[in-house]
């Protein structure tokens, strides 16, 4: 299966994944039975409803000459790299996380698997970045980088936290 992709492409893959993060944050935060817990993941849903919006906005500003295939790849490394985002190799921009939450998930299982959500969220993020121009919004990529980052760290936290309480 052959794929192209355009920077309106990325980009929507990208704002896909904010979508699906900002779904099951919400969806974990109705299912914790800890306020904390709770209140930690419904802002992280507000953060990837920001992120989102970035995406979008980034999406809004293209001139129709990017959204054709602009990279300079001649070993085609990031034709293989979005090849193996599309496929679900890496993970599938197109499952939304929030569907894999059964109700019966620990606060510490739902913030695991959040840890993971925001660990793929970075791959991708990291291989995007190198297909964006400086002039195209490079420094938001980095940034969203940096939140998700973050965002691990908060939920590194809170699990240290849930394993320390009685």
């Amino acid at each position: 299966m052959s794929f192209e992709f355009n920077a309106d492409e990325i980009l929507a893959m990208a704002e896909q994944i904010e979508g699906n993060g900002a779904r099951f944050y919400r969806r974990a935060a109705g299912l914790v039975n800890d306020g904390a817990v709770s209140s930690l993941l419904q802002e992280l849903a507000s953060w990837e409803d920001v992120h989102q919006k970035v995406f979008a906005s980034m999406r809004d500003t293209l001139k129709e000459g990017d959204r054709q295939p602009t990279a300079f790849d001649p070993e085609d490394e990031t034709s293989l790299y979005l090849h193996a985002m599309a496929d679900g190799h890496v993970f599938d921009v197109r499952v939304d996380p929030a569907d894999k939450l059964t109700g019966e998930e620990s606060a510490k299982d739902i913030l695991q698997l959040a840890v993971g959500q925001e660990k793929d969220s970075i791959v991708f993020y990291l291989g995007l970045r190198d297909m964006v121009p400086e002039v195209m919004g490079k420094e938001k990529i980095d940034e969203i980088i940096r939140e998700e980052m973050r965002h691990i760290g908060f939920l590194n936290k809170e699990m240290v936290a849930l394993a320390s309480s009685p």
